[in-house]
């Protein structure tokens, strides 16, 4: 019912810049978090970053606080991660999530970055 569609992924150096774009198509009108999960090959998923619909809230991992930023336009039906002073330790591939009311949870196919040192 929601279909999530992710851009911006790539090979950058450390202490370069990425911005991340997660484009939702589909039923998004009861949707109510934002976020943005990463994985590095053997090693769990772990949480990025999160908003709320509206904007009024954000949440970041203490890896990634002071560095990333998350953010939307409801307008676009988009939320971005931009990925600032980034390190050889942020290479993952990085997932957006959605979470809506009822409890349907949708994921994106995943973006890989990709940070040289």
């Amino acid at each position: 019912q929601v279909q999530l569609v992710e851009s911006g992924g790539g090979l950058v150096q450390a202490g370069g810049s990425l911005r991340l774009s997660c484009a939702a198509s589909g039923r998004t009108f009861n949707s109510y978090m934002l976020r943005w999960y990463r994985q590095a090959p053997g090693k769990a998923r772990e949480f990025v970053a999160a908003i709320n619909w509206g904007g009024s809230s954000t949440n970041y991992a203490d890896s990634v606080k002071g560095r990333f930023t998350i953010s939307r336009d409801n307008a676009k039906n988009t939320v971005y991660l931009q990925m600032n002073s980034l390190k050889p330790e942020d290479t993952a591939i990085y997932y957006c999530n959605v979470l809506q009311y009822g409890g349907s949870d949708y994921w994106g196919q995943g973006t890989q970055v990709t940070v040289s040192s």
